[in-house]
């Protein structure tokens, strides 16, 4: 047995990197004060051998929240199951990386309750007379882009936190990539190019050239790579690379395994220079494409999640009164964002009544102007 605080004070010797994390190994080699304290106490070096054996084991076994596999016949026929007791569904004892070496599929299939809000507001609109097709409404309205410039965001999906707002404000977003933009850039890593992409974006910055021949594919984005997709197309179009190479790159750029990574590196920067482009910019631009993987956002992750967050934003920016009572039905039990919500409708002259017997009922009501609390 050691005491809690030792045991603490070396675990805080172990560099924490969630994104690349170190081995044991490699810490206890460059961190000299573990031979220190093992020379000290040989308890030590008892406990730093046992933990070296155990690395890598599974702790426990748990069911990812979204994850689904589907096969061409019965799971059963092609890779371990079990039956999670929390549930009636059958999961495979294959975690994610062994599912996919064994030929399987996963997808990430994620539940939003924003998408019943939105069912709710265009039912609420419905009542008005008023049909609206959320996939066909134009993503270019002025009013939208006016109220989310202005930081309005309450009840808007991905934008709402103070400082997404912030973020919102200094951007001020004329277009449906600025929102997929931010989506993407609103992440630790990323969020210290946000205001180089809002001074790039209303001209008090140049934008500036990573390389000619790949300048177009960073321009929607004010010359940052922002997607995983950037970093993808660059090796194709500055390197030569297949598109199944490029994927590879990516993969290989987000791991961060060295001996990939130096296989990587002489692959791109002897395809670059083969296509014109000098060594030395060559090896600056994979360095450049190494740094963004480490937190490289999916692009079509990103639009997905803004073409949600603008729809949710023109329905507020047209229909506040219906995108209101829809997001209070939808946070009943929660009566610190009932609060937010009662308090932006006054905000926006929007009368919230109390329960009525006659008008009232389980979900919050619509009237002229006003809403008929639950």
């Amino acid at each position: 047995q050691m005491p809690y605080g030792q045991v603490d004070k070396l675990s805080k010797m172990v560099p924490q990197n969630p994104a690349n994390p170190v081995k044991l190994a490699d810490a206890i080699a460059n961190e000299p004060r573990f031979a220190e304290e093992a020379e000290r106490e040989p308890i030590v070096q008892t406990l730093l051998d046992m933990a070296q054996k155990l690395e890598g084991l599974y702790r426990h076994a748990s069911t990812h929240a979204a994850g689904i596999v589907i096969g061409d016949r019965p799971l059963s026929e092609l890779v371990p199951m079990y039956r999670d007791p929390r549930s009636d569904m059958p999961v495979t004892q294959f975690n994610m990386k062994y599912v996919e070496q064994a030929g399987l599929v996963k997808f990430d299939f994620l539940g939003l309750k924003t998408l019943t809000v939105l069912e709710t507001a265009v039912k609420l609109i419905r009542r008005r007379g008023i049909e609206i097709d959320l996939a066909t409404i134009p993503l270019d309205d002025p009013e939208t882009y006016a109220m989310l410039s202005r930081g309005e965001v309450v009840g808007v999906f991905q934008v709402e936190s103070a400082g997404m707002r912030k973020a919102l404000i200094g951007m001020r977003p004329d277009c449906i990539e600025d929102i997929i933009a931010l989506v993407a850039l609103y992440r630790p890593g990323p969020m210290e190019n946000i205001p180089t992409y809002n001074a790039r974006k209303h001209g008090e910055e140049e934008m500036a050239s990573i390389h000619p021949k790949i300048d177009h594919l960073v321009k929607e984005t004010q010359g940052v790579i922002v997607y995983q997709e950037q970093v993808m197309q660059i090796a194709q179009e500055l390197s030569g690379y297949s598109l199944g190479e490029a994927d590879l790159l990516r993969r290989a750029m987000g791991k961060k395994i060295r001996a990939e990574m130096d296989k990587q590196r002489e692959r791109f920067v002897s395809g670059a220079v083969e296509r014109g482009v000098g060594k030395p910019q060559a090896d600056f631009i994979f360095d450049l494409l190494a740094k963004f993987a480490d937190y490289g956002f999916n692009k079509s992750h990103a639009a997905a999640y803004a073409v949600v967050s603008y729809q949710t934003a023109y329905l507020k920016a047209h229909y506040p009164v219906e995108f209101l009572a829809a997001s209070m039905t939808l946070d009943m039990g929660n009566t610190d964002k009932l609060a937010d919500f009662r308090q932006d409708a006054l905000r926006l002259g929007i009368e919230v009544l109390a329960p009525s017997v006659t008008s009232s009922f389980r979900p919050f009501e619509v009237g002229e102007n006003r809403i008929y609390y639950s």
